[in-house]
């Protein structure tokens, strides 16, 4: 959803406020506690109609706030990205529907809604803002050089720039946010039970509104997180943001314009190299940002997560937020990571099936109606953490100089330099990782986790007992666990395996998957349903990977090295984090940090022992080891199967569309003679992954087609990582700095 109030491209001067003077704005969510920095008032607490207050936290200053969360500048080898190693204080949660069950929902969608305004912008409508682009020199530049070149007249060009920002750019209108803000209260109420946010996270994200620019960047596992994240500013009388949407929304019909009218604009999948469309839509997105028009949202990722795990960053939408920076045409930007974790997941079950080579269905208003028998579902408690604001030019100083973009006019597109394009690659790695660092973990992650080492049973009480050993493992390792109040760790756990009945259930005093009918039909379908069951239950361990990765392939290399030299488990280690850069998220070219904090955790829980020459287990530490490289096992097993694939059957040029059921075929009958027990080898984000990977050591080489691209395997390269793999043979690395 969008700000019900649009600012125009180019505000007038503002007048110096008289002492005593009100700012504007309206009083927001909060009952008066404090003056802000840029002089609107704050409230805290129950909803502006109740306006009763709520406990607080101890306020910051945005500079302050910006220092905290923009650690460490500079080149690669002096990262900027470093993960605290000790324990840190958290924000304290919310619920957000608490208020909206004791209250009218009518009364809520209708109230005064009195958004932070960005430096006294004045209004303007939505169409303002297209004709400002479509006017703007670099809009026109690129139209009358696509004229020149195809010979055609500037008009003609200019009016297919103007249908591409007709389909493209949103019409926010007041009505439909007040539409939305009434039927999503009514619909989360009955899906949810509880909706948490850090509010000291709302007040920062409200002074950063005030100040600067501010792109808001949250992490993306559901379609819920763009609507929840609107109406949670909504909520919170916070102007609304932008939100780029895949194109795929407009085939829904009534929704599609809704969804418009609330703020959504639309962006094609792939531009294919049309220039005028990257012109337009470039300027389009930098336009609302330069002026503080509203908060510009998008998700890293690219698209939905279908297995938890945080997917690799894509970089173009990043690199033109930052564009207006670079050429000096803002002070500063804000970069927001947000971190939206689910207790359970609205299409947990859509992402298995998908993964398993089931079309996903188009986006379609019918379908929606369809899904709404979903509202009969518990899908328990969302937690949505705001991080701290992150300042563009605290990242940028001392490590990009924007000089060169003073020598060319702004209006001419320029190729970013290799400086720029790493620092945009660096950037969007730490946002990622900010954004798992505050991704909160419920109980039944640890029981997901500890039930997919002990199939196709695990007696009740066991289950509770190492549930509780993981959970201090999983605090030791600086995970965020929120364990629900007063509750015990029998009733924590029972708690879980009711909200997902579907993934698994208690019989006869043990916990076993829930794939019933799995003992029927022919054994395809036994392995299918059984596959299914699996994916779905892994979704929820993959959570606590992104926490436990580090250690565990620690744990894993120790298991594949032939000594416990401390330079031959880091050249492990580094295989390993090589091949699996598109499974995990990992900051560039800090390998050897990411060795030693998986080390350090280690020792921290008393795992392992170091020394300058070696590292070995503890007989305490074996447990924790023997577990972090079995919860890896899926993996490591899954990768193995789909070398051996390569290596055997892929002998001639093929693409991913023939990549993937050849490999899944593969697998599938492998599964079916009981040769394997590795169900996840089936999924085909695993299965791109690998295939990624072997691309990025040079073992497959990709070439880009008319159509597509296709790939060739080199057999030798191939057998050899799969050599190293089965620790057949020594990772033979350099190692690149001192251990």
């Amino acid at each position: 959803m969008a700000p019900p109030i649009a600012r125009c491209p180019r505000p007038p001067p503002r007048l110096p406020q008289r002492a005593g003077q009100p700012s504007r704005g309206g009083a927001g969510r909060w009952a008066p506690r404090e003056v802000g920095a840029a002089g609107r008032t704050l409230r805290r607490g129950r909803a502006a109609e109740r306006g009763a207050g709520r406990r607080g936290g101890a306020r910051r200053t945005m500079a302050a706030a910006t220092a905290a969360a923009a650690p460490g500048r500079g080149r690669r080898g002096a990262p900027m990205y470093s993960k605290e190693l000790t324990s840190k204080k958290r924000d304290e949660f919310e619920d957000i529907l608490e208020e909206r069950r004791l209250s009218s929902d009518l009364r809520y969608a209708m109230k005064c809604y009195t958004p932070v305004i960005y430096k006294g912008l004045s209004p303007c409508k939505p169409s303002a803002i297209k004709s400002a682009v479509l006017h703007s020199e670099q809009v026109q530049y690129v139209i009358k050089q696509l004229a020149k070149e195809m010979g055609e007249s500037p008009d003609i060009i200019q009016e297919e720039a103007m249908e591409i920002l007709d389909e493209m750019g949103h019409n926010m209108q007041l009505g439909a946010v007040r539409f939305f803000a009434f039927t999503l209260s009514k619909i989360f109420k009955q899906l949810f039970q509880r909706v948490c946010v850090n509010e000291e996270g709302m007040q920062r994200l409200q002074h950063a509104i005030q100040e600067h620019p501010v792109v808001l960047l949250p992490s993306h596992r559901s379609y819920v997180d763009f609507l929840m994240l609107s109406y949670l500013l909504y909520t919170y009388d916070l102007a609304l943001p932008v939100i780029a949407a895949g194109i795929d929304f407009l085939g829904m019909k009534i929704v599609g314009e809704l969804l418009r009218r609330a703020g959504a604009f639309f962006m094609r999948r792939s531009f294919g190299g049309n220039r005028l469309y990257w012109a337009v839509f470039a300027e389009y997105v930098k336009m609302m940002l330069r002026n503080g028009y509203a908060p510009v949202e998008f998700f890293l990722e690219g698209t939905r997560s279908r297995t938890a795990k945080t997917l690799t960053p894509k970089f173009g939408l990043l690199s033109i937020v930052m564009e207006p920076f670079f050429k000096r045409e803002v002070f500063d930007t804000y970069l927001v990571p947000i971190s939206i974790s689910y207790e359970r997941i609205l299409e947990e079950s859509l992402y298995a099936y998908e993964l398993l080579g089931v079309p996903k269905p188009k986006e379609s208003t019918s379908g929606l109606l369809k899904a709404r028998r979903i509202l009969s579902d518990n899908f328990g408690t969302i937690h949505i953490y705001i991080g701290q604001p992150v300042s563009l030019r605290t990242l940028a100083s001392g490590r990009i100089n924007r000089c060169p973009y003073n020598l060319v006019p702004r209006h001419l597109p320029q190729k970013p330099s290799e400086d720029i394009q790493e620092f945009v690659s660096d950037v969007a790695y730490k946002m990622e990782l900010l954004q798992i660092e505050n991704m909160v973990l419920n109980p039944w992650v640890l029981v997901a986790a500890v039930l997919l080492q002990n199939l196709p049973a695990m007696d009740f009480e066991l289950l509770i007992e190492k549930t509780l050993w993981l959970k201090g493992l999983t605090q030791t390792f600086g995970g965020f666990i929120e364990w629900p109040d007063n509750l015990c760790a029998k009733k924590a756990v029972m708690s879980g395996l009711t909200l997902h009945s579907n993934i698994a259930r208690l019989v006869n005093g043990h916990v076993v998957l829930n794939d019933k009918g799995v003992e029927d039909g022919a054994v395809g379908e036994i392995v299918f349903k059984h596959a299914l069951a699996i994916l779905m239950c892994a979704t929820y361990r993959n959570q606590l990977l992104n926490v436990f990765v580090r250690p565990s392939l620690v744990a894993v290399a120790l298991q594949m090295t032939r000594s416990f030299r401390r330079e031959e488990v880091y050249n492990y280690f580094s295989f390993l984090r090589d091949v699996f850069s598109d499974e995990f998220i990992f900051f560039p070219g800090i390998s050897l940090k990411d060795f030693e904090e998986g080390c350090f955790l280690l020792t921290k829980c008393d795992a392992i022992q170091t020394n300058q020459q070696e590292i070995y287990p503890t007989n305490k530490g074996s447990v924790i080891v023997s577990f972090l490289s079995t919860m890896f096992r899926p993996f490591v097993e899954g990768y193995q199967l789909i070398f051996r694939y390569l290596s055997k059957e892929a002998k001639e040029a093929f693409t991913e569309k023939q990549f993937i059921p050849g490999v899944r075929n593969f697998v599938f009958q492998l599964l079916e003679k009981g040769n394997t027990q590795c169900y996840e080898a089936l999924s085909s984000d695993m299965q791109k992954n690998a295939l990624a990977a072997l691309v990025q050591l040079g073992a497959v080489k990709k070439k880009k087609m008319s159509n597509g691209f296709t790939y060739n395997v080199n057999q030798e390269a191939v057998n050899k990582i799969l050599d190293m793999f089965d620790a057949r043979i020594p990772v033979q690395k350099p190692v690149a700095a001192r251990l």
